[in-house]
């Protein structure tokens, strides 16, 4: 089996100097609609060297595949140096309207968005991986890699240095037969794989899990690898849950906001069949995991799973409670902003009167935030580690 990287039609040299496509303005590219901040930007290190090995390999548009690309730095930059029908996987929904946003302002086009599978892949000789924070989500990617492009494909993962570890080559080892790291440039580094290994019967992901879930008895997870705390029930969901218990009565329309696996919404739905229920999350993972999971427990006719961000395809002020763990990070980064927008949109889906119950990690110290932005808030729980509040919108 060989690589494109050993094939003596493309030339390709890992260690070669290669310039890319110094010209790109990177600097434009902004993170919008997703947090901005002056220590956040919107390219790194890591975007220009897959560029770089890219344009190097000199591989046709059609037969690239880009998965990972945050806000477009990658896409657009082999866009911009006349790459066609570029297929691009971006999981987050704020990434993909960014890509719209970026390529729009700097006049570009030549990409097709995919979900994370065989329409994505099919016939990919390359693929550029921004690698991803979750090592399950590595796993699937790397499977269906191999599952569905290219015999000679060959994917080239990178990082920032300090978020890259051993496990990463190992995860990847088991889907091809070799992997190459490279030498570290600016604190990002390469991986190159090549020589897909034969591949299972059946995908690693989507797991599924029954979990004793506070309220509302035994329900089955389902969780793709990208979807936060895979097949398990996570602590805070779990400390929300408890408090669920005593609220009532139970409120018409609920919104799960940021639902991950939708354990919140399928275990409202199934302790209060009367309510009805919309789930949301802006990563695509966790919405195809949160759709699984709504069919397993036989409540999909009952909850509304949408892909967006913030909640932003659901009409303002027609929502009588958000239930809310929201994350802290932003990619690798410990960053308040996440929550913060779900704060403000809780604050815009939420009916005068209605109510927002929050669950977060108590030394954040949220309270003061939510009470400024939607209202009267109050503590309903607290253990060692984790704050309930319940507020209400004015």
């Amino acid at each position: 089996m060989y690589s494109i990287l050993n094939r003596c039609s493309v030339d390709v040299n890992p260690s070669r100097s290669y310039a890319g496509n110094v010209d790109f303005p990177y600097a434009s590219l902004r993170r919008f609609p997703d947090v901005e901040a002056p220590n956040l930007q919107a390219w790194d290190a890591t975007d220009e060297l897959l560029v770089r090995q890219a344009l190097a390999a000199d591989v046709a548009g059609s037969e690239v595949a880009v998965i990972g690309d945050e806000y477009g730095a990658i896409t657009l930059a082999l866009a911009d140096a006349g790459h066609r029908s570029i297929r691009v996987h971006q999981d987050l929904a704020t990434g993909r309207q960014a890509l719209a946003r970026n390529a729009a302002q700097l006049g570009l086009d030549g990409f097709v968005q995919h979900e994370l599978g065989e329409s994505l892949l099919a016939g990919a000789r390359l693929v550029l991986l921004q690698l991803p924070k979750s090592l399950a989500e590595l796993e699937e990617i790397a499977d269906a890699v191999t599952r569905w492009a290219a015999p000679d494909v060959t994917l080239i993962a990178g990082g920032r240095v300090k978020h890259m570890t051993l496990a990463q080559n190992e995860v990847v080892g088991r889907s091809f037969e070799i992997v190459q790291p490279q030498r570290a440039e600016r604190k990002s580094r390469l991986i190159l794989a090549f020589g897909p290994r034969e591949t299972p019967v059946a995908p690693p992901y989507p797991v599924s899990a029954v979990v004793e879930a506070p309220g509302a008895g035994p329900i089955v997870l389902v969780a793709h690898g990208g979807a936060f705390a895979g097949a398990k029930l996570d602590i805070g969901t779990r400390v929300l849950l408890e408090v669920l218990e005593t609220v009532q009565p139970p409120a018409p329309t609920v919104v799960d906001l940021g639902c991950g696996t939708g354990a919140l919404a399928v275990a409202y739905a199934l302790a209060r069949p009367e309510s009805r229920v919309i789930a949301t999350d802006r990563s695509a993972a966790a919405v195809a995991s949160a759709r699984a999971t709504m069919v397993a427990n036989g409540v999909h006719d009952r909850v509304t799973v949408t892909h967006d961000d913030a909640g932003s395809e659901i009409p303002d002020r027609s929502a009588d409670l958000v239930l809310l763990n929201p994350p802290f990070h932003l990619g690798a980064s410990i960053h308040t902003g996440a929550a913060t927008r779900l704060f403000e949109a809780a604050a815009r889906l939420l009916r005068s009167g209605g109510e927002l119950l929050t669950v977060y990690n108590s030394h954040l110290g949220y309270r003061k935030d939510l009470v400024r932005r939607m209202g009267p808030t109050e503590q309903l729980h607290r253990t060692p580690k984790f704050t309930v509040t319940r507020s209400i919108r004015r």
